[in-house]
């Protein structure tokens, strides 16, 4: 393992916040109070999700079913971000008046902690701004903006503090280290994502889950791409060429000022998250020990 200059952190944005509230009610602890399992250089930066019943949601549809007051209470207990995933890409202004998604950014916005809105619709973002202006704003990576230079006009607009790119630009490392210092600080790069490297129809698939998380009868998007029969593997993954593993990120994107990395996950079981939290965070001669805490809580269900 790299050794990371003392002031050298990274940031990690974690999936689940309404999912995986059980696993993260076991995990949290242990990451505050037992630091030495885990390696020095990382943080945690936020939790992400979305209520399953969402309309505004997108990116995945049907899962996260914690209530928002017990989401709030935990990570405001550690001082995590919140930040609620509102990428739902079709939104008309007759969706903005949704009570539900109105009540959880009155209540997130208001939660001590600040707290963020991952985004896709300009129409949403101007109205979160306008009526709740305390939060901040993730440009969502279901835009599928893949031409570098569209990316960078993405990071030079003010409203957002974090862009999360197409994973297809992680490895553009030339353009990435010609990037200005207060752009860099802005990129939020997606990990370990499975899908396709040379995936044609990623933004029909986040259009058929916004449709779905606006209550629209349509089919599932089927996935063509080689492999996708196979579903999520964290193996698969690690075999992307787009994959962003911890030696990548002490190696190269550290020193060349990037810090800020998100874990995907929400759609999968709280067991594959958790080696994802192994992986990333947690010391490899530590990882028993955390597997033990976590797998030894009764209140945890792993099946």
């Amino acid at each position: 393992m790299t050794d990371v200059n003392a002031n050298g952190k990274v940031y990690y944005h974690l999936p689940g916040l309404f999912e995986f509230y059980e696993l993260y009610k076991v995990f949290l602890p242990l990451f505050y109070e037992h630091r030495e399992y885990f390696y020095d250089w990382c943080e945690i930066g936020s939790i992400y999700g979305a209520p399953g019943d969402c309309i505004w949601g997108g990116g995945r549809v049907g899962f996260g079913d914690e209530s928002p007051e017990k989401v709030l209470s935990l990570c405001g207990e550690y001082g995590i971000s919140s930040r609620l995933t509102f990428s739902n890409s079709l939104l008309t202004e007759k969706h903005l008046s949704d009570r539900q998604c109105n009540r959880l950014c009155a209540m997130f916005e208001a939660g001590g902690t600040q707290n963020g809105v991952i985004i896709h619709s300009d129409l949403l973002l101007d109205y979160i701004r306008k009526n709740y202006p305390g939060f901040y704003f993730v440009s969502s990576t279901t835009k599928v903006i893949t031409d570098f230079e569209a990316f960078v006009r993405e990071c030079e607009r003010e409203e957002f503090r974090y862009v999360v790119p197409d994973f297809r630009l992680n490895k553009r490392f030339e353009a990435l280290g010609n990037m200005p210092d207060e752009l860099k600080s802005k990129v939020e790069f997606l990990c370990n994502e499975c899908c396709y490297y040379g995936c044609n129809d990623r933004k029909n698939c986040y259009e058929n889950v916004s449709r779905k998380c606006l209550g629209e009868d349509c089919e599932d998007h089927v996935c063509a791409a080689p492999g996708a029969g196979r579903g999520y593997r964290f193996s698969d993954a690690m075999n992307n060429p787009g994959f962003i593993g911890i030696d990548d990120i002490l190696k190269t994107y550290l020193p060349m000022g990037f810090n800020n990395f998100k874990i995907e996950g929400r759609s999968l079981g709280s067991a594959v998250v958790l080696e994802f939290l192994l992986y990333y965070m947690t010391k490899p001669e530590c990882q028993l020990k955390v597997r033990e805490e976590i797998y030894l809580d009764s209140s945890l269900d792993l099946f």
